[in-house]
């Protein structure tokens, strides 16, 4: 009997995250299947075949994205070269959206096709919904409210939950990372996630940096930075230079450094809905250039950007963007926040809210079920 084969693509490191979390799970209920995919450590660890590294395919931006178009056409003919060969059971796309949709259009429906942690049409590109429901054979969401959404237009559409619970653990207690890092128990810390893309580092961290100076002057505070793996350290190291902070580099533990913080300060995107996991009060920050801003501004169809605000429907966390990303206005609101109690436990309580409505433990073991019943 043929060995079972499912081929997943990934093209960013959060997307890995969870096609890790998914193959692993995968495995567990079936080791005979096979995996195969495109991917970095994370999925190899996993127990996948990485026949491409990932390393690079991360884009910001129109001209980003032009940019790499060669690099998108070599890679989406190599993946149909493999699928030609291996002729796999099962194709999952896992997030990486402007690629996987177009690639969804050339496999054409040859091949089930299962979507894992889906393209936000609900937020802008609505138009994305007809190549979904013609391309697409399953779609695994990992909000309550997307599986109504996709149902609405007679999508097969089911939700596992947040994977997110099961990964977003600290690796030590806060008082040992502190002692680590020569830091003191006694100051308020602040941890800054600028993002996991250059682009949006070089953008936004100069941004944190210019809010956590204002702050320093006010209050006796200490800076962690998370660092990705894969951003190069003379990125930070050019950019931190002129400032003289309390300010220490922590490499690819997010959650460390989350755990040991008071406050964050947070890029858009997952490490919004990681920081509500942990319980942190944060604030959102993001800018991007200005042509970038005008051209995708008027796509975005909800009236927020961070995950955690678009779950609750309201805004339960400030977002400073773009023209709005002042360092003087975000200091003054931290200072404020951070002076104000009461302030500070409503912020808690709404993401302890938000923490309680992703579902229960276990998501990424119920979208490997999900995806098993549904191809059997």
């Amino acid at each position: 009997m043929r060995q079972k084969n499912f081929l997943i693509i990934c093209g960013e490191p959060s997307g890995e995250l969870h096609a890790a979390g998914l193959a692993g799970a995968i495995k567990k209920l079936n080791p005979e299947i096979k995996i195969t995919g495109i991917g970095s450590g994370l999925l190899k660890k996993a127990g996948a075949e990485v026949f491409y590294d990932i390393k690079g395919l991360s884009v910001m931006g129109l001209f980003d994205v032009l940019k790499k178009i060669p690099k998108f056409l070599a890679l989406k003919k190599t993946i149909l070269e493999k699928i030609k060969k291996d002729n796999p059971d099962a194709i999952i796309f896992v997030d990486f959206s402007g690629f996987n949709l177009r690639l969804a259009k050339a496999i054409n429906n040859a091949i089930p096709t299962i979507y894992y942690v889906s393209p936000q049409v609900w937020a802008s590109r609505p138009g994305r919904i007809k190549t979904m429901k013609k391309y697409i054979k399953k779609i695994i969401v990992l909000f309550k409210f997307e599986r109504e959404f996709y149902q609405k237009y007679g999508i097969d559409a089911d939700w596992a939950g947040q994977p997110l619970l099961d990964i977003v653990k600290p690796t030590m207690p806060k008082e040992e990372l502190l002692r680590n890092l020569k830091l003191s128990s006694a100051k308020v810390t602040i941890a800054l996630l600028p993002g996991s893309r250059k682009q949006e580092i070089k953008r936004i961290l100069p941004v944190m940096l210019k809010s956590a100076r204002l702050i320093a002057k006010e209050l006796n505070a200490q800076f962690v930075i998370a660092k990705p793996l894969q951003v190069e350290w003379n990125i930070y190291n050019s950019l931190i230079k002129c400032f003289h902070l309390n300010l220490k580099i922590v490499e690819d533990r997010p959650y460390d450094c989350m755990n040991i913080a008071d406050f964050c300060l947070i890029c858009s995107g997952t490490a919004t809905l990681e920081t509500a996991i942990m319980g942190k009060p944060f604030f959102l920050i993001y800018k991007t250039s200005l042509l970038n801003y005008l051209l995708y501004r008027p796509q975005i169809k909800v009236p927020y950007i961070g995950m955690v605000n678009i779950a609750a429907g309201k805004k339960i966390i400030p977002e400073f963007i773009q023209f709005g990303a002042s360092p003087k206005k975000i200091a003054n609101s931290v200072l404020g926040t951070l002076k104000n109690p009461a302030e500070l436990q409503s912020i808690k309580a709404n993401l302890a809210k938000i923490k309680s409505s992703l579902g229960a433990s276990g998501a990424a073991s119920r979208a490997a079920k999900i995806i098993l019943d549904f191809l059997k």
